[in-house]
Order: C-alpha cells, then structure tokens, then sequence
C-alpha cells in the first residue's frame, strides 16, 4: 500500500494546528511548564503522524497494530515531555478530555450559530 503525500501533508497539517496546542496545554497541566514546551508538542505530533502513516502502509490495521501504535505516540509523550510512562498516559487521556471539551464548546457555538441563521 502506497502512502498518499497529499493527504499526509493535509493532515499533518490539521493535525499541527489542532493537537499541538491541546497536547500542550495537558502537558503544562501535568509535567509543569519547564517540561511541555509547544515545539515538543509540535514534534510530538509530527513525528507520531508520520509514523503511524508509515506503519499503517507497511501493517494492516488491526487490535496489535492500534496497540503498538499507542505505545509508539505513549514514548513520543514521555520522550518528549520528559516524564514517564503512567504520566505519558495521563497527559494523553487529559489531551483527549480537553479536545472533547473544546468539540463539544465548538459544536455547541456552531448550532446556537446556525440557529440564529449566521
């Protein structure tokens, strides 16, 4: 299987300008703001994009690829922020509750914008 340039450009992309700032706002939650700097958060997501689009054409999806890739974006984490692993965990479960929380404020403006036909 071929990986499509474009489409990881564009997602990388989207990507960087979404996670990025989620993964670091858990990060100086919880490793303290001498250890999240936003350019690790950067790197964290663009090295663990390309990754998984790598090993997603090499490997066919499946429970034992979703979990290796888990581990391989977990040390990115803990590489990069400089903690260990059950605190790499805990910023990536914090960086997913604070990307549902901004969705579900996003989605919430988009209705109530729609609604008043804006």
């Amino acid at each position: 299987m071929a990986i499509n340039l474009d489409a990881l450009i564009v997602g990388l992309i989207i990507r960087v300008i979404v996670l990025s700032p989620v993964l670091w706002i858990a990060g100086r939650i919880l490793v303290g703001k001498e250890k999240a700097k936003f350019l690790d958060a950067l790197w964290i997501v663009v090295l663990g994009t390309v990754i998984a689009e790598i090993f997603n054409a090499v490997f066919t999806q499946g429970i034992l690829a979703s979990i290796i890739l888990l581990v391989i974006w977990l040390a990115l984490v803990k590489h990069f922020f400089d903690c260990g692993w059950l605190k790499a965990l805990a910023i990536s479960i914090v960086a997913v509750l604070i990307f549902a929380v901004l969705v579900v404020l996003l989605e919430f403006i988009g209705l109530a914008a729609w609604g008043l036909g804006l």
